[in-house]
C-alpha cells in the first residue's frame, strides 16, 4: 500500500454538464491535481521530474461510477499510488459525498516519457521511494477494448487551448472529443456507469483528429470510441450507460 493524500473541493457550475453533472474533464482534473499535490508534497512534482528530462503521461484510464458529482457539491478525492513495475505506475482515486459514501472509483496508469525524444522511459525506484508503493514485476492487464464497426465520425481541431503546461494535450481533454459526438438528446437520457480509455498515441497542436463512435442498444447501453490521427489510433474507448429516469 502506498501514502493516501485527500484535497477537497467544491464542484462548481462551470464544471457540470447540462445534468448539473460534473463532466469527465473536470473530474479527471481534479483527481490529477490530487496526485500532482501529493508529489509536490513529496518533491517528486512537474518541477522535480522535468529536470531529470521526464514527464508523466497516462497511459490508461478505467471509472467505475455510481454517481457523478453535481454542482455545489463537496466532495473528498483519496488518492493512492498502489503498486509501480519498470515501466509503469498504478494509482487509485476514490471520490467521496459530504457524507463519506463512494460516489466513483478511478483507476490509472501512468508511464514516464522523454521529453527530448518522446519515448518512453524505466521507471527508477528512487524516484519512487517517498511514495511508498511496492514495486512488482507484473504488468496489470485492463479489461479489453471493443473496437468500432461503424464508420460514424466527428472531425476535431485540436486547438491552443487544447494543450497544457506539458505541451501536449491534456489527457482530459480528449474525453471532449470522445463524448461530444453522441449528441445533445443522447447525453441528456443517458447517465454514464462505467468507463476503460486507452491513450495509444499523442496529438499534438494543429492536428485534426477523426472521433469514431458507435451506440449499441440493449439492455444496458453501450459506445464504443476510437480517435484517429490519419490511420493511426491515437485514443480507444468503452463507456456503458444507463437510462435516465
Amino acid at each position: 500500500m502506498g501514502k493516501r493524500y485527500t484535497i477537497n473541493h467544491e464542484v462548481a457550475y462551470y464544471e457540470c454538464d447540462i445534468n448539473q453533472n460534473m463532466t469527465f474533464p473536470a473530474l479527471l482534473s481534479v483527481a490529477i491535481k490530487a496526485s500532482s499535490d501529493q508529489s509536490d508534497e513529496l518533491e517528486r512534482g512537474t518541477d522535480y521530474i522535468n529536470t531529470l528530462g521526464i514527464t508523466w503521461v497516462i497511459t490508461q484510464t478505467e471509472i467505475t461510477i455510481k454517481r457523478l458529482p453535481q454542482v455545489g457539491e463537496k466532495i473528498t478525492i483519496v488518492t493512492e499510488p498502489t503498486e509501480f513495475n519498470r515501466y509503469f505506475c498504478y494509482r487509485s482515486y476514490w471520490v467521496y459525498d459530504a457524507d463519506g459514501t463512494e460516489l466513483l472509483k478511478i483507476d490509472m496508469s501512468f508511464v514516464l516519457m522523454d521529453i527530448e525524444n518522446r519515448k518512453m522511459s524505466s521507471v527508477d525506484a528512487q524516484l519512487m521511494a517517498p511514495y511508498e508503493s511496492p514495486q512488482v514485476k507484473k504488468i496489470r492487464r485492463w479489461p479489453k477494448i471493443e473496437k468500432v464497426e461503424g464508420d460514424q465520425k466527428q472531425l476535431y481541431h485540436v486547438r491552443y487551448y487544447d494543450l497544457d503546461s506539458n505541451h501536449h494535450v491534456n489527457n482530459a481533454m480528449y474525453f471532449n472529443w470522445l463524448i461530444d459526438v453522441l449528441g445533445y438528446d443522447f447525453m441528456t437520457r443517458h447517465e454514464p456507469s462505467y468507463v476503460n480509455v486507452k491513450f495509444d498515441k499523442e496529438v499534438l497542436y494543429g492536428n485534426d483528429i477523426e472521433s469514431f463512435y458507435e451506440i449499441i442498444e440493449a439492455e444496458e447501453v453501450k459506445t464504443r470510441h476510437e480517435i484517429r490521427l490519419g490511420d493511426q489510433l491515437a485514443c480507444e474507448a468503452n463507456i456503458l450507460w444507463q437510462k435516465r429516469s
